[in-house]
């Protein structure tokens, strides 16, 4: 590992801003998330993306029951990272693609690699990033997790000012 810091870019995928689970607010995240990205560059740091990944069995899936709006199906435009910030993903880390909100080999990686602070932008606030906020803390109680709340968000304000506060009552930093 060449760095003690990574940026982690979650789930900024075509569906979650403009596409079937898309809001206003998540494009205006695009611009936020690269300004991050480039400093990170800067800064030798570390950028590690995820990707919401699903397949045409999506609606058979106890996520599609629950939300049953197929959405990132794995081949798609949707499925891609959106914008500015795909431009980005050539000079990721690792890129983690995971079926589940929360990416278990993600958070073993983040371990392995001894990062001392981590950061977490990307969408949705209140359950993908929550998730693997909760993850990562999980396995690296040592490590500073760091949520920007400029660059995350989700469809409910509400919902997003409380996933907010669940985190910052986990001790994770919030800024």
């Amino acid at each position: 590992m060449s760095t003690q810091n990574a940026l982690v870019i979650i789930d900024f995928q075509n569906d979650f801003v403009t596409g079937s689970l898309g809001f206003p607010k998540a494009k205006t995240l695009d611009d936020v998330i690269c300004k991050l990205a480039k400093s990170a560059i800067d800064n030798s740091d570390d950028i590690i993306f995820t990707k919401d990944t699903h397949f045409d069995n999506y609606l058979a899936t106890k996520e599609g029951i629950n939300l049953p709006v197929p959405h990132c199906i794995n081949g798609t435009l949707g499925h891609e990272i959106y914008g500015n910030t795909a431009k980005f993903l050539p000079l990721a880390t690792e890129c983690f693609t995971k079926e589940t909100f929360g990416s278990i080999p993600l958070a073993k990686f983040i371990r392995d690699s001894g990062y001392e602070n981590v950061t977490l932008v990307g969408l949705v606030s209140n359950i993908c990033v929550l998730t693997n906020a909760i993850l990562i803390q999980s396995y690296c109680p040592n490590t500073n997790i760091i949520v920007d709340s400029s660059a995350t968000s989700c469809f409910d304000e509400n919902s997003n000012t409380n996933a907010l506060d669940v985190l910052k009552g986990l001790f994770i930093t919030v800024i």
